[in-house]
């Protein structure tokens, strides 16, 4: 009975904390998109833009030559081609381990993602900034960043299912920080690349970890990775020999 009681407790402050992470997130993405619609943050955005530029070649970014190549790589880690392969290869091998609850959750929250970056998108009607040429091609609203918000659903969703079936606590927060360091590579090369205003890519964002909180909230609701799963089973004790 204890026993019960503590897990029941457990899940519930996991519920608790799960929900107001989600909350803050949501509150976060709409207090930088007021500020957006109001004209408010070019303070924040054009310093950032154009030190990130050569002084007297705009067109020109810092930073060696292997920087801008490197920039280009990361920034299609989060397109629209790589997250639709990523998504299906995942989905398909959860699929194929009898995991189809996580594979549709995942394809469901990156597809709500989606939707709120497309309709916000078209709501706002941020045009893309116009302080310095774009080193990448670009053909949507500016407002948000689409790769900054559907990086994190893909990959933090991707991360928390398979760090749920970990046992082991390094190789969790591996999973989870390797997940996040390359989900703010990518939004900050939307920036270095001069094709995103930097509140673009904090809203996105904040979007997108909000979207994969409340994806991960609801697999650690509806189906809870018991403390033991993914460990290796035991082995049977060998009997000792007869001897002859």
């Amino acid at each position: 009975m204890r026993a019960w009681t503590l897990q029941f407790v457990r899940t519930e402050l996991r519920l608790l904390v799960g929900l107001t992470a989600v909350s803050v997130a949501l509150w976060g993405f709409f207090s930088v998109m007021g500020e957006v619609r109001e004209g408010d943050t070019y303070w924040l955005d054009s310093p950032i833009l154009l030190a990130l530029r050569r002084p007297g070649e705009l067109g020109v970014p810092i930073g060696p030559r292997w920087l801008q190549e490197t920039a280009r790589d990361i920034t299609a880690l989060g397109g629209f081609t790589v997250l639709t392969l990523v998504v299906a290869m995942s989905s398909a091998i959860l699929v194929f381990h009898c995991r189809r609850l996580q594979a549709g959750i995942l394809v469901a929250a990156v597809l709500v993602g989606q939707v709120l970056a497309t309709v916000t998108k078209t709501l706002v009607g941020r045009d893309r900034p116009d302080l310095v040429p774009h080193l990448d091609t670009v053909y949507s609203a500016s407002f948000p960043s689409g790769h900054s918000a559907l990086s994190p659903i893909v990959y933090l969703t991707l991360a928390g299912i398979v760090a749920a079936g970990e046992t082991n606590r390094s190789t969790k927060s591996l999973l989870l920080g390797a997940a996040t360091v390359l989900v703010l590579c990518i939004g900050a090369s939307r920036v270095y690349l001069g094709v995103h205003w930097p509140t673009d890519v904090l809203a996105g964002w904040a979007l997108g970890a909000a979207v994969a909180l409340l994806a991960t909230t609801v697999l650690h609701r509806i189906a809870p990775h018991s403390d033991d799963e993914g460990a290796r089973p035991r082995e049977a004790p060998v009997a000792p020999a007869t001897p002859v």
